[in-house]
C-alpha cells in the first residue's frame, strides 16, 4: 500500500493534509465507514481520492451533477490518474466500454449518477470490478430533510450489498444534525466514524444589507473591495441585465447561465478564472467544481431558499484563506417573494399529472417504457405545444424530479466524442485506400493517441480544423465520412437540456405521488425559508453565530468581522467615553461598587455593549478590582 503523504505530494503537490483530511483517510483505509463534513472549499475530494490510490483498487464515486462529474474526471486525468464517468447522454456502447475499462483497463475512479447504480448493466459489471471504496459525494441528497433531496440516493444501500467488506465514505459540506443522522441511517453506515470540521470561516466576513437601491449598494461594495467577485441572481435575464449595467459603469463583468451555448459558457468561465473578467453575474449553479481560490467577494442579489445553499455559495469566496466577503442584499419585497417561492415548488397533484402526461405525449413514450432513456428537451416549445404556463410547468417538472420520476439536466453539455471501431492494422489499410483522408486520420491519432482505440475521447472540431488549417466544416465532413464506413463511432456535440425518465412510464392518472411525505417536505422547506428570512432580517446577532448555530455548532463565538460585530465594535467605542464619565463620577462619590450596581446606571444600553465598554476600562487600567470583586478608580 502506497503511503498517503507520498500520494498527496506526487499528485497534488502538497506536503501536508488540511485539518480533518488525514483522520478521515486513515479511517477508510482501516476499513471503517466514514462520514466526513468539511466546509465548502475544505478539500473533500482528496479524502476519497488519496485512499483509493493508496489501495490500488477502483473507487466508485456517486455524485449528482454531470458538471461536477466531468470536472473531477478532467482534473484527475490532468494529474495522470485514470478516471471515467457514466452519465446521461452516453450511448449504451459508450457505457459498455467504460465499464469494461473499469474491469480490465486500469481505471482508478468511476463517477456515476445515483440513478445508474440500479441498472442491470452496472450491477453485473460491478460484481467483476475490484472495488476498494464507495464514495458518496453531496451525501445530504440522501436525506429527505436535506436541501437537495435526490430519491435515487435511497437505492445506494442495495448497490452496496454487491460490495461486501468495501467501506463507504459519505461527504457533504452542509448538513444539520438531523441530516447527519439520516445519512448514517439511509446508507446503512453502522458504527461509522464521523469527522466534522467547524463550519466557521475565520477569513470570511458575512454581511446583510437591507436596501431599496441595490445598484447603488453594489457599486459601493465593488468599489470598496478589490479583486474577483461573483454576484448570484435567480433569473437568467437578470444575469445579463446586471452584467451589462456593470460594464457601463466601467467594471469588467460577464453573465453566466444554463441558456448559453457551451462554448460561450466555457469561454466566459475561463475569462473570469484568468481574472480578465472581474465580476461574474450568474445563477446559482455557477461555481460548482471551479478551482478558483482568490474570489474576494460573493454577493447575493437575490436571497437563496435555504441557509445550506447560502453557506455553500458564499463559501466560494476566500478559499485561499485570505480576507474575503459574503454579502446579501434584500428588501421587503424579496422576503415576500422568497416565501411565495415555497408555494410554487408544490403545484397541485392534478397539474403535476397533466404535465407528466404531456411529457409522455411529447416524447411518445408508451406506458411501461422509457426507463433511463434521455430526451432532448425544449421547455418553451413543450409549453407552447400543450398550452402550459411556463413557470408553472417548470415547477411541476422540478416536482417530478424531486419525487424521483424524472431527471432534468438544464445545462446538459455533451462534447463531441469519437472511438475507433477498427484496429490499427485495419485503419492503416483504410488510410492506404483513402489517401485524401490520411492527413486527417494522422492528426486525429496525434491529438488523441492510443486511447481512441480503447475508449471514447472528447474531440474538438475547432481545434482539429485550426491544426489542419481547414474550415471546421471539412472536419465535420471527415468525421461523417469515417463514421459512414464504420471506421469510427462519432457522437456530435449536443448542448441542450435533457430529460431522463428514472422509472418506467406510469399512466398519469395513477402516478404514485406520496402525499404525506410531500406535505412534510413542504413544511420543512417552509422552515428553511423562514431561517433565511430570520438570518437576513435579524438586527442584533453575529452572522457567523447564526449560521453555525443553524448547523448545530452551539458554542460558536462572535466572529468580530461580520456587519453586526463591526457595528457592535463601533457602538462600544462610541459608548465607552460615556460609560467612563458616568462611572468615574459615581465612584468618585461612592468609592467602590460591584459590576451589577454599575450596570444599573445604564438601563437603556445593551448588556453586551456595557460589558465590552467596562472590559475596555479595566484593560486600560482606568478601573481595578479589589479583593472582594468590587470596582474602584485606579
Amino acid at each position: 500500500m502506497a503511503q498517503i503523504h507520498e500520494i498527496l505530494q506526487r499528485y497534488w503537490g502538497y506536503t501536508s493534509f488540511r485539518p480533518g483530511q488525514e483522520d478521515a483517510i486513515r479511517s477508510v483505509l482501516a476499513g471503517h465507514d466514514t462520514l466526513l463534513l468539511l466546509p465548502t472549499g475544505g478539500g473533500k475530494s482528496v479524502c476519497f481520492q488519496v485512499p483509493a490510490l493508496a489501495t490500488g483498487k477502483i473507487c466508485v464515486v456517486v455524485t449528482p451533477l454531470i458538471a461536477l462529474m466531468k470536472d473531477q474526471v478532467d482534473q484527475l486525468k490532468r494529474r495522470g490518474i485514470k478516471a471515467a464517468a457514466i452519465h446521461t447522454g452516453m450511448t449504451r456502447r459508450e457505457i459498455d466500454i467504460v465499464l469494461d475499462n473499469c474491469i480490465y483497463g486500469g481505471i482508478s475512479f468511476l463517477y456515476v449518477s445515483p440513478e445508474r447504480l440500479a441498472t442491470d448493466l452496472m450491477i453485473e459489471r460491478a460484481k467483476k470490478m475490484n472495488v476498494g471504496l464507495l464514495a458518496i459525494d453531496e451525501a445530504h441528497c440522501i436525506s429527505q430533510w436535506g436541501y437537495d433531496f435526490r430519491p435515487a440516493y435511497l437505492k445506494i444501500p442495495d448497490f452496496r450489498m454487491l460490495l461486501p467488506g468495501v467501506p463507504v465514505m459519505a461527504l457533504t459540506a452542509t448538513a444539520t444534525a438531523e441530516v447527519q443522522e439520516d445519512i448514517l441511517d439511509k446508507l446503512s453506515m453502522r458504527g461509522a466514524n464521523v469527522f466534522r470540521q467547524t463550519f466557521a470561516r475565520s477569513n470570511l466576513s458575512y454581511s446583510v444589507f437591507k436596501t431599496e437601491t441595490k445598484e447603488t449598494k453594489l457599486l459601493r461594495l465593488l468599489g470598496s473591495v478589490e479583486g474577483s467577485a461573483i454576484i448570484y441572481v435567480k433569473t437568467r435575464k437578470r444575469t445579463t441585465l446586471i452584467a451589462n449595467w456593470l460594464t457601463t459603469q466601467g467594471i469588467r463583468a460577464s453573465s453566466y447561465h444554463a441558456g448559453l451555448a457551451a462554448p460561450e459558457r466555457s469561454g466566459r468561465q475561463q475569462e473570469w478564472i484568468a481574472d480578465r473578467t472581474r465580476v461574474m453575474v450568474a445563477t446559482n449553479a455557477f461555481g460548482m467544481g471551479i478551482d478558483k481560490a482568490n474570489v474576494r467577494m460573493v454577493i447575493h442579489w437575490d436571497l437563496p431558499e435555504s441557509l445550506e445553499a447560502y453557506y455553500q455559495e458564499a463559501g466560494r469566496a476566500g478559499r485561499d484563506g485570505l480576507k474575503a466577503y459574503a454579502v446579501a442584499l434584500y428588501n421587503d419585497h424579496d422576503l415576500t417573494q422568497l416565501r411565495s417561492a415555497v408555494l410554487q415548488k408544490y403545484p397541485s397533484s392534478d397539474f403535476v399529472k397533466r404535465v407528466y402526461q404531456a411529457l409522455a405525449n411529447y416524447f411518445q413514450i408508451p406506458v411501461g417504457g422509457g426507463y433511463l432513456a434521455g430526451y432532448d428537451f425544449d421547455l418553451d416549445k413543450f409549453c407552447a405545444t400543450y398550452d402550459l404556463p411556463r413557470m408553472e410547468a417548470f415547477h411541476a417538472i422540478r416536482f417530478l424530479e424531486r419525487e424521483g420520476f424524472i431527471l432534468l439536466n438544464e445545462a446538459f453539455d455533451s462534447p463531441s466524442r469519437v472511438k475507433m471501431l477498427v484496429d490499427k492494422i485495419a485503419l492503416y489499410d483504410f488510410q492506404l485506400r483513402n489517401f485524401n483522408y490520411d492527413p486527417f486520420i494522422k492528426r486525429l491519432l496525434r491529438f488523441y493517441g492510443g486511447e481512441i482505440f480503447t475508449s471514447y475521447v472528447h474531440v474538438s472540431e475547432e481545434t482539429l480544423a485550426k491544426s489542419l488549417k481547414c474550415p471546421v466544416e471539412e472536419v465535420y465532413k471527415g468525421f461523417g465520412f469515417l463514421a459512414a464506413r464504420n471506421i469510427i463511432d462519432y457522437e456530435k456535440r449536443r448542448d441542450i437540456p435533457q430529460i431522463q425518465l428514472l422509472t418506467e412510464r406510469y399512466d398519469a392518472s395513477s402516478l404514485p405521488i406520496q402525499t404525506a411525505a410531500v406535505k412534510k417536505r413542504k413544511e420543512k422547506d417552509t422552515a428553511k425559508t423562514e431561517a433565511v428570512v430570520h438570518y437576513a432580517s435579524h438586527p442584533g446577532q453575529c452572522r457567523s453565530i447564526m449560521l453555525l448555530q443553524y448547523f448545530d455548532e452551539k458554542d460558536a463565538s462572535y466572529c468580530g468581522i461580520c456587519d453586526h460585530c463591526l457595528q457592535r465594535k463601533k457602538d462600544v467605542r462610541q459608548h465607552t467615553g460615556t460609560v467612563s464619565d458616568i462611572i468615574h463620577a459615581f465612584l468618585s462619590v461612592n468609592g467602590k461598587a460591584p459590576p451589577n450596581i454599575l450596570r444599573d446606571l445604564f438601563p437603556e444600553m445593551e448588556v453586551s455593549i456595557f460589558a465590552e465598554a467596562l472590559h475596555t476600562l479595566v484593560e486600560n487600567e482606568i478601573l481595578v478590582y479589589d479583593q472582594s470583586g468590587n470596582l474602584q478608580l485606579n
